[in-house]
Protein backbone atom coordinates (compact mmCIF):
# COMPACT_ATOMS: atom_id res chain seq x y z
CA UNK A 1 0.00 0.00 0.00
CA UNK A 2 2.79 2.43 0.93
CA UNK A 3 4.57 1.84 -2.38
CA UNK A 4 1.47 2.61 -4.42
CA UNK A 5 0.75 5.75 -2.36
CA UNK A 6 4.27 7.07 -3.02
CA UNK A 7 4.19 6.14 -6.70
CA UNK A 8 0.87 7.86 -7.21
CA UNK A 9 1.98 10.96 -5.33
CA UNK A 10 5.07 11.22 -7.52
CA UNK A 11 2.95 10.76 -10.65
CA UNK A 12 0.64 13.57 -9.56
CA UNK A 13 3.47 15.95 -8.74
CA UNK A 14 5.19 15.42 -12.08
CA UNK A 15 2.08 15.32 -14.26
CA UNK A 16 1.29 18.33 -16.42
CA UNK A 17 -2.47 17.74 -16.47
CA UNK A 18 -3.33 15.79 -13.40
CA UNK A 19 -5.29 17.56 -10.76
CA UNK A 20 -7.87 20.35 -10.14
CA UNK A 21 -7.44 23.23 -7.72
CA UNK A 22 -9.78 23.34 -4.78
CA UNK A 23 -9.84 26.17 -2.29
CA UNK A 24 -9.60 25.71 1.46
CA UNK A 25 -12.37 28.14 2.39
CA UNK A 26 -14.01 28.15 5.82
CA UNK A 27 -16.56 25.34 5.90
CA UNK A 28 -19.71 25.22 8.00
CA UNK A 29 -21.65 22.11 9.08
CA UNK A 30 -25.44 22.61 8.95
CA UNK A 31 -26.57 19.04 9.73
CA UNK A 32 -25.74 19.86 13.37
CA UNK A 33 -28.96 21.97 13.40
CA UNK A 34 -26.85 24.96 14.54
CA UNK A 35 -24.29 26.12 11.94
CA UNK A 36 -20.91 24.94 13.24
CA UNK A 37 -17.30 24.89 12.11
CA UNK A 38 -16.05 21.29 11.59
CA UNK A 39 -13.14 22.00 13.97
CA UNK A 40 -15.66 22.27 16.83
CA UNK A 41 -17.41 18.96 16.09
CA UNK A 42 -15.95 15.48 16.48
CA UNK A 43 -16.42 13.29 13.43
CA UNK A 44 -17.68 16.10 11.15
CA UNK A 45 -16.55 16.37 7.51
CA UNK A 46 -17.61 18.37 4.47
CA UNK A 47 -17.10 17.50 0.81
CA UNK A 48 -17.68 20.77 -1.03
CA UNK A 49 -18.49 21.54 -4.65
CA UNK A 50 -14.86 22.20 -5.51
CA UNK A 51 -13.81 18.70 -4.47
CA UNK A 52 -16.83 17.13 -6.17
CA UNK A 53 -15.86 18.82 -9.44
CA UNK A 54 -12.19 17.89 -9.08
CA UNK A 55 -12.86 14.21 -8.33
CA UNK A 56 -15.20 13.91 -11.36
CA UNK A 57 -16.68 10.61 -10.16
CA UNK A 58 -20.13 9.37 -11.12
CA UNK A 59 -21.81 8.36 -7.87
CA UNK A 60 -21.89 9.82 -4.38
CA UNK A 61 -20.64 6.53 -2.89
CA UNK A 62 -17.31 7.11 -4.64
CA UNK A 63 -16.94 10.39 -2.73
CA UNK A 64 -17.76 8.79 0.63
CA UNK A 65 -15.36 5.86 0.19
CA UNK A 66 -12.33 8.09 0.89
CA UNK A 67 -13.67 9.65 4.13
CA UNK A 68 -11.95 8.25 7.25
CA UNK A 69 -14.34 6.10 9.27
CA UNK A 70 -16.90 5.78 6.45
CA UNK A 71 -17.22 2.39 4.76
CA UNK A 72 -19.00 1.72 1.47
CA UNK A 73 -19.91 -1.89 0.63
CA UNK A 74 -21.23 -2.57 -2.89
CA UNK A 75 -22.57 -5.93 -4.10
CA UNK A 76 -21.02 -5.61 -7.52
CA UNK A 77 -20.20 -2.66 -9.74
CA UNK A 78 -22.85 -0.62 -11.53
CA UNK A 79 -26.07 -0.92 -9.60
CA UNK A 80 -25.19 -3.40 -6.88
CA UNK A 81 -26.78 -2.61 -3.53
CA UNK A 82 -24.53 0.03 -1.93
CA UNK A 83 -24.51 0.30 1.85
CA UNK A 84 -22.95 3.12 3.91
CA UNK A 85 -21.39 2.35 7.28
CA UNK A 86 -20.02 4.87 9.74
CA UNK A 87 -17.48 3.72 12.35
CA UNK A 88 -18.41 0.06 11.99
CA UNK A 89 -22.11 0.48 12.77
CA UNK A 90 -24.38 -1.49 10.46
CA UNK A 91 -25.82 0.43 7.44
CA UNK A 92 -29.27 0.75 9.01
CA UNK A 93 -27.69 3.02 11.63
CA UNK A 94 -26.66 5.65 9.06
CA UNK A 95 -29.38 8.22 8.48
CA UNK A 96 -29.25 9.65 4.95
CA UNK A 97 -30.80 13.02 4.14
CA UNK A 98 -31.24 14.59 0.70
CA UNK A 99 -32.12 18.26 1.05
CA UNK A 100 -33.24 17.48 4.60
CA UNK A 101 -35.58 14.64 3.57
CA UNK A 102 -34.89 11.25 5.26
CA UNK A 103 -34.52 8.65 2.49
CA UNK A 104 -33.71 5.46 4.39
CA UNK A 105 -35.91 2.61 3.10
CA UNK A 106 -38.73 1.59 5.49
CA UNK A 107 -39.35 -1.59 3.45
CA UNK A 108 -35.75 -2.83 3.68
CA UNK A 109 -35.19 -5.47 6.41
CA UNK A 110 -32.65 -3.17 8.05
CA UNK A 111 -34.25 0.09 6.93
CA UNK A 112 -31.02 1.17 5.20
CA UNK A 113 -30.53 3.52 2.26
CA UNK A 114 -29.20 2.05 -1.02
CA UNK A 115 -26.79 4.61 -2.51
CA UNK A 116 -26.27 2.78 -5.82
CA UNK A 117 -28.29 5.30 -7.89
CA UNK A 118 -27.29 8.56 -6.21
CA UNK A 119 -25.40 10.53 -8.89
CA UNK A 120 -23.23 13.56 -8.12
CA UNK A 121 -24.25 15.79 -11.05
CA UNK A 122 -26.61 18.01 -9.05
CA UNK A 123 -24.88 17.78 -5.65
CA UNK A 124 -23.54 20.95 -4.04
CA UNK A 125 -22.07 19.48 -0.86
CA UNK A 126 -21.97 16.41 1.36
CA UNK A 127 -21.84 16.55 5.15
CA UNK A 128 -20.92 13.61 7.37
CA UNK A 129 -21.55 13.44 11.12
CA UNK A 130 -20.07 10.38 12.82
CA UNK A 131 -21.21 8.99 16.15
CA UNK A 132 -24.66 8.84 17.79
CA UNK A 133 -26.79 11.72 16.47
CA UNK A 134 -30.20 10.62 17.75
CA UNK A 135 -30.44 13.79 19.84
CA UNK A 136 -30.48 15.70 16.54
CA UNK A 137 -32.21 13.37 14.09
CA UNK A 138 -33.89 10.53 15.99
CA UNK A 139 -34.01 6.78 15.62
CA UNK A 140 -31.94 5.96 12.54
CA UNK A 141 -28.86 8.05 13.45
CA UNK A 142 -27.07 5.72 15.91
CA UNK A 143 -23.95 5.46 13.74
CA UNK A 144 -24.14 8.90 12.16
CA UNK A 145 -25.68 11.07 9.48
CA UNK A 146 -24.86 11.71 5.81
CA UNK A 147 -26.58 14.83 4.46
CA UNK A 148 -26.59 15.63 0.73
CA UNK A 149 -27.47 19.11 -0.51
CA UNK A 150 -28.37 19.67 -4.16
CA UNK A 151 -27.25 22.64 -6.27
CA UNK A 152 -29.03 25.85 -7.05
CA UNK A 153 -28.18 26.51 -10.71
CA UNK A 154 -27.75 29.93 -12.28
CA UNK A 155 -27.36 29.56 -16.04
CA UNK A 156 -27.11 26.57 -18.35
CA UNK A 157 -24.99 23.51 -17.67
CA UNK A 158 -24.51 20.31 -19.66
CA UNK A 159 -22.11 17.37 -19.21
CA UNK A 160 -21.54 14.36 -21.44
CA UNK A 161 -19.10 11.48 -20.89
CA UNK A 162 -18.53 8.08 -22.53
CA UNK A 163 -16.06 5.26 -22.12
CA UNK A 164 -15.41 1.66 -21.11
CA UNK A 165 -18.18 -0.98 -20.95
CA UNK A 166 -20.24 1.11 -23.42
CA UNK A 167 -20.86 3.57 -20.60
CA UNK A 168 -22.55 6.92 -21.20
CA UNK A 169 -23.50 9.50 -18.61
CA UNK A 170 -25.01 12.93 -19.06
CA UNK A 171 -26.31 15.89 -17.13
CA UNK A 172 -28.34 18.89 -18.22
CA UNK A 173 -29.50 21.70 -16.00
CA UNK A 174 -30.87 25.21 -16.30
CA UNK A 175 -31.72 27.80 -13.70
CA UNK A 176 -31.86 31.38 -12.60
CA UNK A 177 -30.99 32.67 -9.14
CA UNK A 178 -30.80 36.04 -7.40
CA UNK A 179 -31.49 37.42 -3.93
CA UNK A 180 -35.23 37.50 -4.48
CA UNK A 181 -35.95 34.16 -6.11
CA UNK A 182 -34.50 31.07 -7.78
CA UNK A 183 -35.80 28.35 -10.07
CA UNK A 184 -33.83 25.45 -11.50
CA UNK A 185 -34.34 22.06 -13.13
CA UNK A 186 -31.96 19.26 -14.06
CA UNK A 187 -31.76 15.77 -15.54
CA UNK A 188 -28.97 13.25 -14.92
CA UNK A 189 -28.65 9.89 -16.66
CA UNK A 190 -26.28 6.93 -16.66
CA UNK A 191 -26.22 3.66 -18.60
CA UNK A 192 -23.63 0.92 -19.02
CA UNK A 193 -23.31 -2.66 -20.23
CA UNK A 194 -21.31 -3.21 -17.05
CA UNK A 195 -19.49 -6.32 -15.91
CA UNK A 196 -20.68 -9.46 -14.16
CA UNK A 197 -21.90 -8.74 -10.63
CA UNK A 198 -20.52 -12.11 -9.49
CA UNK A 199 -16.74 -12.29 -9.79
CA UNK A 200 -17.05 -15.84 -11.18
CA UNK A 201 -19.65 -14.81 -13.77
CA UNK A 202 -19.21 -14.58 -17.52
CA UNK A 203 -22.18 -12.44 -18.63
CA UNK A 204 -22.28 -8.67 -18.24
CA UNK A 205 -24.80 -7.06 -15.94
CA UNK A 206 -25.95 -3.66 -17.19
CA UNK A 207 -27.29 -0.71 -15.25
CA UNK A 208 -29.50 2.25 -16.17
CA UNK A 209 -30.59 5.12 -13.97
CA UNK A 210 -31.82 8.68 -14.35
CA UNK A 211 -32.74 11.45 -11.94
CA UNK A 212 -34.90 14.54 -12.43
CA UNK A 213 -34.72 17.44 -9.98
CA UNK A 214 -36.82 20.62 -9.75
CA UNK A 215 -36.34 23.32 -7.12
CA UNK A 216 -37.11 26.91 -6.35
CA UNK A 217 -37.29 29.59 -3.68
CA UNK A 218 -38.88 33.00 -3.27
CA UNK A 219 -38.57 35.89 -0.83
CA UNK A 220 -42.10 36.97 0.02
CA UNK A 221 -41.11 39.83 2.32
CA UNK A 222 -38.30 40.92 4.59
CA UNK A 223 -39.54 38.39 7.15
CA UNK A 224 -40.86 35.51 5.02
CA UNK A 225 -39.32 33.09 2.52
CA UNK A 226 -40.42 29.83 0.92
CA UNK A 227 -38.54 27.09 -0.90
CA UNK A 228 -39.50 23.74 -2.41
CA UNK A 229 -37.88 20.78 -4.17
CA UNK A 230 -39.02 17.61 -5.87
CA UNK A 231 -36.77 14.78 -7.03
CA UNK A 232 -37.42 11.56 -8.97
CA UNK A 233 -35.07 8.62 -9.59
CA UNK A 234 -35.64 5.47 -11.62
CA UNK A 235 -33.18 2.58 -11.98
CA UNK A 236 -32.88 -0.87 -13.54
CA UNK A 237 -29.93 -3.11 -12.60
CA UNK A 238 -29.13 -6.58 -13.90
CA UNK A 239 -28.01 -8.59 -10.88
CA UNK A 240 -26.63 -12.02 -10.02
CA UNK A 241 -27.89 -14.38 -7.36
CA UNK A 242 -27.91 -17.87 -5.89
CA UNK A 243 -29.31 -20.09 -8.63
CA UNK A 244 -29.93 -23.85 -8.39
CA UNK A 245 -28.56 -26.47 -8.31
CA UNK A 246 -25.50 -25.15 -6.42
CA UNK A 247 -27.19 -22.14 -4.79
CA UNK A 248 -23.84 -20.36 -4.86
CA UNK A 249 -23.41 -16.79 -6.02
CA UNK A 250 -23.16 -16.77 -9.82
CA UNK A 251 -24.70 -15.64 -13.10
CA UNK A 252 -28.46 -15.18 -13.18
CA UNK A 253 -30.88 -13.20 -15.34
CA UNK A 254 -32.34 -11.35 -12.34
CA UNK A 255 -33.30 -7.68 -12.45
CA UNK A 256 -33.71 -5.11 -9.70
CA UNK A 257 -35.97 -2.18 -10.55
CA UNK A 258 -36.74 0.82 -8.40
CA UNK A 259 -38.35 4.20 -8.60
CA UNK A 260 -38.34 6.81 -5.88
CA UNK A 261 -39.57 10.33 -5.51
CA UNK A 262 -39.22 12.85 -2.74
CA UNK A 263 -40.59 16.31 -2.23
CA UNK A 264 -40.32 19.02 0.39
CA UNK A 265 -41.69 22.49 1.04
CA UNK A 266 -40.33 24.84 3.69
CA UNK A 267 -41.48 28.24 4.89
CA UNK A 268 -39.15 30.51 6.90
CA UNK A 269 -40.71 33.29 8.97
CA UNK A 270 -39.06 35.77 11.34
CA UNK A 271 -41.36 36.50 14.27
CA UNK A 272 -41.16 37.08 18.03
CA UNK A 273 -37.38 37.44 17.85
CA UNK A 274 -36.96 33.94 16.41
CA UNK A 275 -36.48 32.44 12.95
CA UNK A 276 -39.22 29.84 12.47
CA UNK A 277 -39.12 27.13 9.82
CA UNK A 278 -42.10 24.98 8.92
CA UNK A 279 -41.47 22.06 6.55
CA UNK A 280 -43.39 19.19 5.02
CA UNK A 281 -41.56 16.36 3.26
CA UNK A 282 -42.58 13.09 1.64
CA UNK A 283 -40.66 10.10 0.32
CA UNK A 284 -42.10 7.25 -1.76
CA UNK A 285 -40.19 4.16 -2.94
CA UNK A 286 -41.17 1.15 -5.05
CA UNK A 287 -38.76 -1.77 -5.53
CA UNK A 288 -39.19 -4.87 -7.67
CA UNK A 289 -36.93 -7.90 -7.99
CA UNK A 290 -37.52 -9.91 -11.17
CA UNK A 291 -36.30 -13.50 -10.73
CA UNK A 292 -37.50 -17.07 -10.27
CA UNK A 293 -38.80 -15.83 -6.91
CA UNK A 294 -40.11 -12.31 -7.73
CA UNK A 295 -40.79 -9.78 -5.02
CA UNK A 296 -42.06 -6.23 -4.69
CA UNK A 297 -41.73 -3.68 -1.90
CA UNK A 298 -43.42 -0.32 -1.34
CA UNK A 299 -42.45 2.24 1.25
CA UNK A 300 -43.40 5.78 2.11
CA UNK A 301 -42.57 8.38 4.75
CA UNK A 302 -43.97 11.81 5.62
CA UNK A 303 -42.34 14.25 8.02
CA UNK A 304 -43.81 17.44 9.49
CA UNK A 305 -41.20 19.62 11.20
CA UNK A 306 -41.10 22.99 12.98
CA UNK A 307 -38.01 24.70 14.34
CA UNK A 308 -37.37 28.06 15.98
CA UNK A 309 -33.85 29.48 16.16
CA UNK A 310 -32.28 32.32 18.05
CA UNK A 311 -29.25 33.26 15.96
CA UNK A 312 -26.56 30.58 15.86
CA UNK A 313 -26.74 29.84 19.60
CA UNK A 314 -30.06 28.10 20.21
CA UNK A 315 -32.67 26.14 18.27
CA UNK A 316 -35.63 24.05 19.35
CA UNK A 317 -38.44 22.32 17.53
CA UNK A 318 -40.79 19.39 17.06
CA UNK A 319 -41.55 16.89 14.34
CA UNK A 320 -43.96 14.10 13.49
CA UNK A 321 -43.05 11.22 11.19
CA UNK A 322 -45.27 8.59 9.57
CA UNK A 323 -43.66 5.54 7.91
CA UNK A 324 -45.35 2.66 6.11
CA UNK A 325 -44.26 -0.39 4.13
CA UNK A 326 -45.98 -3.05 2.04
CA UNK A 327 -43.74 -6.12 1.85
CA UNK A 328 -43.62 -8.80 -0.83
CA UNK A 329 -44.90 -11.43 1.58
CA UNK A 330 -48.12 -9.42 1.86
CA UNK A 331 -47.35 -8.16 5.32
CA UNK A 332 -47.58 -4.43 5.98
CA UNK A 333 -47.30 -2.02 8.86
CA UNK A 334 -47.53 1.68 9.67
CA UNK A 335 -45.29 3.23 12.31
CA UNK A 336 -45.29 6.77 13.61
CA UNK A 337 -43.13 8.87 15.90
CA UNK A 338 -43.43 12.31 17.45
CA UNK A 339 -40.45 14.14 18.89
CA UNK A 340 -39.27 17.39 20.45
CA UNK A 341 -35.65 18.55 20.45
CA UNK A 342 -33.35 21.44 21.34
CA UNK A 343 -29.73 22.39 20.68
CA UNK A 344 -27.82 25.13 22.47
CA UNK A 345 -24.33 26.59 22.37
CA UNK A 346 -22.45 28.57 25.00
CA UNK A 347 -19.16 30.35 24.25
CA UNK A 348 -16.84 31.33 27.13
CA UNK A 349 -13.61 32.88 25.94
CA UNK A 350 -11.68 29.89 24.50
CA UNK A 351 -14.24 27.29 25.60
CA UNK A 352 -17.38 26.36 23.67
CA UNK A 353 -20.09 24.02 25.00
CA UNK A 354 -22.75 22.48 22.76
CA UNK A 355 -25.59 20.43 24.16
CA UNK A 356 -28.48 18.71 22.35
CA UNK A 357 -31.44 16.80 23.72
CA UNK A 358 -34.39 15.03 22.14
CA UNK A 359 -37.47 13.19 23.34
CA UNK A 360 -39.03 10.62 20.97
CA UNK A 361 -42.41 8.98 21.42
CA UNK A 362 -42.57 6.09 18.93
CA UNK A 363 -46.02 4.60 18.38
CA UNK A 364 -45.24 1.01 19.36
CA UNK A 365 -42.43 1.44 21.87
CA UNK A 366 -41.62 3.22 25.08
CA UNK A 367 -40.64 6.87 24.75
CA UNK A 368 -36.92 7.56 24.75
CA UNK A 369 -34.76 10.58 25.63
CA UNK A 370 -31.33 11.03 24.05
CA UNK A 371 -28.65 13.65 24.47
CA UNK A 372 -25.22 14.77 23.40
CA UNK A 373 -22.68 17.07 25.07
CA UNK A 374 -19.57 18.49 23.41
CA UNK A 375 -16.86 20.78 24.71
CA UNK A 376 -14.31 22.48 22.45
CA UNK A 377 -11.33 24.42 23.72
CA UNK A 378 -8.87 26.56 21.80
CA UNK A 379 -5.40 25.64 23.07
CA UNK A 380 -3.52 28.35 21.19
CA UNK A 381 -0.96 28.10 18.39
CA UNK A 382 -3.65 26.71 16.09
CA UNK A 383 -4.58 23.73 18.31
CA UNK A 384 -8.18 22.82 19.20
CA UNK A 385 -9.39 19.96 21.39
CA UNK A 386 -12.96 18.66 21.30
CA UNK A 387 -14.56 15.98 23.48
CA UNK A 388 -18.11 14.71 23.17
CA UNK A 389 -20.43 12.04 24.53
CA UNK A 390 -23.82 11.08 23.17
CA UNK A 391 -26.57 8.50 23.28
CA UNK A 392 -28.75 7.02 20.56
CA UNK A 393 -31.56 4.55 19.97
CA UNK A 394 -33.21 2.78 17.05
CA UNK A 395 -36.64 1.21 16.91
CA UNK A 396 -37.10 -2.07 15.00
CA UNK A 397 -37.86 -1.73 11.30
CA UNK A 398 -41.18 -2.71 9.80
CA UNK A 399 -39.69 -5.94 8.39
CA UNK A 400 -38.36 -6.81 11.82
CA UNK A 401 -41.62 -5.93 13.58
CA UNK A 402 -43.76 -8.18 11.34
CA UNK A 403 -40.98 -10.81 11.14
CA UNK A 404 -40.91 -10.84 7.33
CA UNK A 405 -39.50 -14.07 5.84
CA UNK A 406 -39.16 -15.55 9.32
CA UNK A 407 -39.18 -19.34 9.58
CA UNK A 408 -39.38 -19.47 13.35
CA UNK A 409 -41.81 -17.94 15.82
CA UNK A 410 -41.41 -14.20 16.18
CA UNK A 411 -40.10 -12.84 19.46
CA UNK A 412 -40.78 -9.39 20.97
CA UNK A 413 -38.04 -6.98 19.95
CA UNK A 414 -36.61 -4.13 21.97
CA UNK A 415 -35.21 -0.91 20.49
CA UNK A 416 -31.45 -0.79 20.07
CA UNK A 417 -29.56 1.57 22.38
CA UNK A 418 -26.20 3.22 21.81
CA UNK A 419 -23.65 5.42 23.50
CA UNK A 420 -20.61 6.99 21.92
CA UNK A 421 -17.55 8.91 23.05
CA UNK A 422 -15.13 11.00 20.97
CA UNK A 423 -11.93 12.93 21.54
CA UNK A 424 -10.45 15.06 18.75
CA UNK A 425 -7.21 17.02 18.62
CA UNK A 426 -6.89 19.34 15.64
CA UNK A 427 -4.36 21.84 14.38
CA UNK A 428 -4.40 24.21 11.47
CA UNK A 429 -3.45 27.45 9.79
CA UNK A 430 -4.40 29.04 6.48
CA UNK A 431 -2.58 26.35 4.47
CA UNK A 432 -2.69 23.17 6.58
CA UNK A 433 -5.21 21.42 8.79
CA UNK A 434 -4.71 18.11 10.59
CA UNK A 435 -6.68 16.13 13.16
CA UNK A 436 -6.62 12.88 15.11
CA UNK A 437 -9.86 11.49 16.57
CA UNK A 438 -10.30 8.57 18.95
CA UNK A 439 -13.77 7.14 19.59
CA UNK A 440 -15.77 4.30 21.03
CA UNK A 441 -19.32 3.26 20.09
CA UNK A 442 -21.36 0.72 22.06
CA UNK A 443 -24.66 -0.67 20.74
CA UNK A 444 -26.82 -2.69 23.10
CA UNK A 445 -29.76 -4.89 22.12
CA UNK A 446 -28.65 -4.87 18.48
CA UNK A 447 -31.14 -6.66 16.24
CA UNK A 448 -29.85 -9.47 14.03
CA UNK A 449 -31.34 -12.23 11.87
CA UNK A 450 -30.41 -15.44 13.69
CA UNK A 451 -31.91 -18.94 13.44
CA UNK A 452 -34.51 -17.79 10.88
CA UNK A 453 -35.89 -14.91 12.93
CA UNK A 454 -34.97 -11.47 14.28
CA UNK A 455 -33.61 -11.29 17.82
CA UNK A 456 -31.80 -8.81 20.05
CA UNK A 457 -28.16 -9.76 20.57
CA UNK A 458 -26.27 -8.59 23.63
CA UNK A 459 -23.85 -5.90 22.45
CA UNK A 460 -21.58 -4.71 19.67
CA UNK A 461 -18.68 -2.34 20.10
CA UNK A 462 -16.56 -0.27 17.77
CA UNK A 463 -13.34 1.43 18.85
CA UNK A 464 -11.07 3.31 16.52
CA UNK A 465 -8.78 6.12 15.55
CA UNK A 466 -9.12 8.46 12.56
CA UNK A 467 -6.33 10.69 11.26
CA UNK A 468 -6.50 13.25 8.47
CA UNK A 469 -4.38 15.92 6.83
CA UNK A 470 -5.36 18.62 4.34
CA UNK A 471 -2.47 20.76 3.08
CA UNK A 472 -1.92 23.32 0.37
CA UNK A 473 1.63 22.48 -0.64
CA UNK A 474 1.86 25.33 -3.16
CA UNK A 475 -0.37 27.60 -5.23
CA UNK A 476 -0.97 24.70 -7.61
CA UNK A 477 -0.89 21.60 -5.40
CA UNK A 478 -3.09 20.41 -2.56
CA UNK A 479 -2.92 17.04 -0.78
CA UNK A 480 -5.47 15.30 1.43
CA UNK A 481 -4.62 12.17 3.43
CA UNK A 482 -6.87 10.02 5.60
CA UNK A 483 -6.45 6.89 7.70
CA UNK A 484 -8.77 4.90 9.97
CA UNK A 485 -8.17 2.00 12.33
CA UNK A 486 -11.31 0.25 13.53
CA UNK A 487 -11.97 -2.69 15.84
CA UNK A 488 -15.64 -3.70 15.51
CA UNK A 489 -16.78 -6.70 17.56
CA UNK A 490 -19.99 -8.63 18.16
CA UNK A 491 -19.71 -9.06 21.93
CA UNK A 492 -22.15 -11.98 21.96
CA UNK A 493 -19.73 -14.09 19.90
CA UNK A 494 -16.45 -12.10 20.23
CA UNK A 495 -16.15 -12.20 16.44
CA UNK A 496 -15.48 -9.24 14.19
CA UNK A 497 -18.47 -7.58 12.54
CA UNK A 498 -19.00 -8.39 8.87
CA UNK A 499 -17.72 -6.06 6.14
CA UNK A 500 -15.71 -3.82 8.45
CA UNK A 501 -11.97 -3.67 7.60
CA UNK A 502 -9.54 -3.02 10.45
CA UNK A 503 -7.54 -0.53 8.36
CA UNK A 504 -8.51 1.86 5.58
CA UNK A 505 -6.63 4.77 4.04
CA UNK A 506 -6.87 7.28 1.23
CA UNK A 507 -4.69 9.88 -0.46
CA UNK A 508 -5.90 12.57 -2.84
CA UNK A 509 -3.87 15.17 -4.69
CA UNK A 510 -5.40 18.17 -6.43
CA UNK A 511 -3.41 20.31 -8.87
CA UNK A 512 -4.10 23.19 -11.25
CA UNK A 513 -1.97 25.33 -13.54
CA UNK A 514 -3.58 27.58 -16.11
CA UNK A 515 -6.19 25.68 -18.15
CA UNK A 516 -5.04 22.27 -16.84
CA UNK A 517 -6.49 20.65 -13.70
CA UNK A 518 -7.30 17.26 -12.24
CA UNK A 519 -7.10 14.85 -9.30
CA UNK A 520 -5.43 11.61 -8.28
CA UNK A 521 -7.11 9.49 -5.61
CA UNK A 522 -5.76 6.34 -3.98
CA UNK A 523 -7.64 4.28 -1.44
CA UNK A 524 -7.04 0.98 0.26
CA UNK A 525 -8.66 -1.39 2.73
CA UNK A 526 -7.28 -4.31 4.73
CA UNK A 527 -8.97 -7.70 4.73
CA UNK A 528 -12.37 -8.06 6.40
CA UNK A 529 -14.77 -10.71 7.60
CA UNK A 530 -17.50 -11.32 5.03
CA UNK A 531 -20.21 -13.71 3.88
CA UNK A 532 -19.18 -16.68 1.71
CA UNK A 533 -20.60 -17.47 -1.74
CA UNK A 534 -23.33 -19.64 -0.20
CA UNK A 535 -24.77 -16.53 1.47
CA UNK A 536 -24.60 -17.98 5.00
CA UNK A 537 -21.17 -18.98 6.31
CA UNK A 538 -18.28 -16.59 7.00
CA UNK A 539 -15.14 -16.04 5.00
CA UNK A 540 -12.46 -13.39 4.54
CA UNK A 541 -12.40 -10.81 1.79
CA UNK A 542 -8.84 -9.86 0.85
CA UNK A 543 -7.60 -6.29 1.18
CA UNK A 544 -6.97 -4.07 -1.83
CA UNK A 545 -5.48 -0.79 -3.01
CA UNK A 546 -6.82 1.01 -6.06
CA UNK A 547 -6.16 4.37 -7.72
CA UNK A 548 -8.12 6.74 -9.96
CA UNK A 549 -6.94 9.77 -11.94
CA UNK A 550 -8.97 12.53 -13.56
CA UNK A 551 -7.98 15.57 -15.60
CA UNK A 552 -9.57 18.57 -17.27
CA UNK A 553 -8.60 21.20 -19.84
CA UNK A 554 -10.49 24.52 -20.06
CA UNK A 555 -10.92 25.13 -23.78
CA UNK A 556 -12.73 28.47 -23.30
CA UNK A 557 -15.17 30.09 -20.88
CA UNK A 558 -17.96 27.73 -21.90
CA UNK A 559 -16.30 24.41 -22.74
CA UNK A 560 -14.07 22.12 -20.65
CA UNK A 561 -12.70 18.78 -21.83
CA UNK A 562 -12.38 15.99 -19.25
CA UNK A 563 -10.79 12.56 -18.98
CA UNK A 564 -10.40 10.00 -16.22
CA UNK A 565 -9.04 6.53 -15.60
CA UNK A 566 -10.42 4.30 -12.85
CA UNK A 567 -8.47 1.43 -11.28
CA UNK A 568 -5.25 2.76 -12.73
CA UNK A 569 -3.23 -0.38 -11.92
CA UNK A 570 -5.93 -2.76 -13.25
CA UNK A 571 -6.31 -4.33 -9.80
CA UNK A 572 -8.61 -7.35 -9.45
CA UNK A 573 -10.53 -6.83 -6.21
CA UNK A 574 -13.90 -6.95 -4.48
CA UNK A 575 -15.54 -4.51 -2.11
CA UNK A 576 -17.82 -7.36 -0.98
CA UNK A 577 -16.64 -10.96 -1.18
CA UNK A 578 -17.80 -12.76 -4.33
CA UNK A 579 -18.82 -9.60 -6.19
CA UNK A 580 -16.75 -8.15 -9.04
CA UNK A 581 -15.33 -4.69 -9.58
CA UNK A 582 -14.10 -3.35 -12.95
CA UNK A 583 -10.50 -3.51 -14.09
CA UNK A 584 -8.86 -0.43 -15.55
CA UNK A 585 -11.45 1.75 -17.32
CA UNK A 586 -11.19 5.02 -19.22
CA UNK A 587 -13.68 7.80 -19.92
CA UNK A 588 -13.63 11.10 -21.83
CA UNK A 589 -16.14 13.91 -21.66
CA UNK A 590 -17.06 17.52 -22.27
CA UNK A 591 -18.67 20.12 -19.98
CA UNK A 592 -20.60 23.17 -21.11
CA UNK A 593 -21.28 26.20 -18.87
CA UNK A 594 -23.09 29.41 -19.74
Amino acid sequence: MKTLFLTTAAFAALSTCAVAETTVDELIITATRLPTKPDFVTGARVIDRAEIEARNVTFAADLLSTVPGVGVARTGAFGGVTAIRIRGASPDKTLVLIDGVPVDDPSDPNGAFDASSLQIGDLERVEILAGPQSSLWGSEAIGGVVAFTTRELDGVRADLEAGSFSTVRGFAGVGTANDGYALNASLAGFRTDGISKADTGTEDDGFRTFTANLGGRATLSDAARIDARIRYTQSTAEIDGFAPPTFLLGDTLNLARSRAWQGSTRATVEALGLIHQFSVSAYDLHRQNVSAFPSTFDAERQVLRWTAASGDDFIFGAEHQESAAQLSSGKSRDLSNSAAFAVGRLELDRLTFTVSARYDGPEAYQAKATGRLAAAVSLGSGFTAVASAGTGFKTPTISQVVCDFCFAPAVPLRPERAEGYDLRLGWGNENISAAVTAYRLLVREQIAYVASRYINIAKTSSSGVEAELDARVSQTLRVRLGYAWLDAIDRSTNRSLLRVPDHSASAALFWADGPWSGAVTVRGESSQSDTARNGFSRTVRKGFVTADVSGAYVLNEQITLTGRVENLTDKRYSEVFGYGEPGMAGYIGVKFRH
